[in-house]
């Protein structure tokens, strides 16, 4: 049985968790700096590097804690080495590399998105993987679509070509002068709208051959909702509340038919056996509710507080990482563009 510490310090959230044999949560600490961060509409990396700094140690002394273990009683440190903001990982890395060396135990750093799919390990009474099974990682900094046939093996199908989902949600977030962070914001606006109240455009993104690829664009969706609002609102007065509604239904509804409508496809191309979806916009609702709709297959979704940025997931990776005989030395650092690959 082990028993891995998990430190995640990505983004935006200093988190640690314990976790027992790659499924029970012992403990699960998340520190959030989205009141920090809501003045500037979005992640300001000097300030978020500064939060990690200050809230770390006092958020893993409370994991340890709550878990009623220390350090002698855990098997292996994991940390996220990346993708991710560069000061923010370094944070998490140098503390994890202090605890394991401390303790005498192994290092373990995991890639951020590897780490969202294994969250779905730790939703109660989950059954083991059936590969091959297809992964939309989705969240503020990435979108992907990942093929997985087996623990350590994947293919990564197609990624957002430029702004990720969760960002495009945020800043059209900010357009329509909704709290930050966007993506629950949209939501819970667009329950008052119709989605079909402006026609904004898909990007299906067709390669060389004329097939559809399952990369993804949201530049123009953002650009098309920018326009929009200038067109409703041309001398810079406030929306009112319905139109803000209906920009933010229509606005989803484009997100969500491209994500599921890839997905959908994808799934059927590759045959796979399950479905997951993982990452901060895996909270979404109406994603969630379209996916299980289009794709006919077992479908897994996280519960929500495992939905963004958290140390659980982490801890749960390097369990498989940890049997699978891996073990980092001291020379490891942050790699803030690591693919999943």
């Amino acid at each position: 049985m082990t028993r891995i510490l998990g430190i995640e310090t990505s983004c935006d959230e200093t988190a640690a968790s314990v976790v027992e044999e790659g499924r029970l949560i012992l403990s699960n600490v998340v520190a959030s700096q989205v009141d920090l961060h809501a003045q500037y509409g979005g992640i300001f990396p000097e300030l978020a590097s500064r939060a990690h700094i200050e809230t770390i140690h006092p958020v893993v002394t409370k994991t340890l804690d709550e878990a009623g273990l220390a350090l002698d009683d855990l098997d292996a440190v994991a940390v996220t080495r990346g993708p991710g903001l560069a000061g923010s990982l370094v944070v998490g890395v140098n503390v994890a590399k202090g605890l394991a060396l401390g303790a005498g135990l192994p290092l373990l750093g995991i890639n951020h998105l590897e780490a969202h799919i294994y969250s779905l390990r730790l939703v109660e009474g989950a059954e083991d993987f059936e590969f091959p099974l297809l992964a939309l990682l989705v969240s503020g900094g990435h979108t992907e679509l990942v093929l997985m046939t087996g623990h350590g093996e994947y293919q990564r199908l197609g990624g957002t070509l430029d702004d990720a989902a969760g960002e495009a949600f945020d800043k059209v977030g900010r357009l329509l002068n909704l709290p930050y962070p966007g993506g629950p914001s949209i939501e819970k606006a667009a329950r008052e709208g119709d989605p079909a109240a402006v026609d904004f455009p898909r990007a299906w993104l067709p390669g060389d051959d004329g097939e559809e690829t399952y990369d993804f664009s949201f530049s123009g969706l953002k650009t098309a909702a920018l326009r929009a609002v200038r067109r409703l609102a041309p001398d810079g007065e406030s929306l009112s509340s319905q139109a803000t509604a209906d920009l933010a239904a229509s606005f989803q509804e484009a997100v969500v038919d491209v994500l599921a409508t890839k997905t959908m496809r994808a799934a059927e191309a590759f045959d796979v056996r399950e479905v997951f979806i993982a990452g901060g916009v895996s909270a979404n609702t109406p994603l969630r509710e379209r996916v299980a709709e289009l794709v006919r297959r077992p479908l897994r979704v996280p519960p929500l507080f495992l939905c963004t940025d958290n140390a659980a997931m982490v801890a749960a990776c390097g369990h498989f990482r940890y049997r699978a005989g891996q073990r980092d030395d001291w020379a490891l650092d942050v790699r803030p563009t690591w693919p999943l690959a």
